[in-house]
């Protein structure tokens, strides 16, 4: 598998922080707050890959660029960015070794709680 940093979510997510579209929460509360599979499918359905894109930190150059499984690392929930979903980015980059997207989940979790 070929996973890489997804720059454009990068900068998206950066913004939403600028912007303050940001939810500070428990570091454990991902698997509360990450979109269902219902979601994220209404949010394609409206919206389409190039937007639900944004809001993954990786791409999987081995998979079809529309498809879900070319998208990695979700750090929110298509309204906002959440702190404990950078927390999990960051944390399962580091376990599977992807130092790109670790450092830029780092990046936004120190921005995260800075603004907090």
């Amino acid at each position: 598998m070929t996973t890489k940093l997804n720059s454009r979510a990068f900068d998206f997510a950066k913004e939403l922080v600028k912007g303050g579209k940001y939810v500070i929460d428990d570091k454990d509360a991902w698997s509360e707050h990450r979109p269902s599979a219902a979601q994220e499918n209404a949010y394609l359905d409206e919206h389409g890959f190039s937007a639900y894109g944004k809001w993954y930190l990786g791409v999987d150059d081995e998979a079809p660029a529309d498809t879900k499984a070319h998208y990695k690392f979700p750090y929110g929930d298509f309204t906002k960015i959440h702190r404990c979903g950078v927390i999990s980015a960051e944390t399962r980059a580091a376990q599977q070794k992807y130092d790109d997207i670790e450092s830029a989940a780092g990046h936004l979790h120190g921005m995260l709680d800075g603004a907090a």
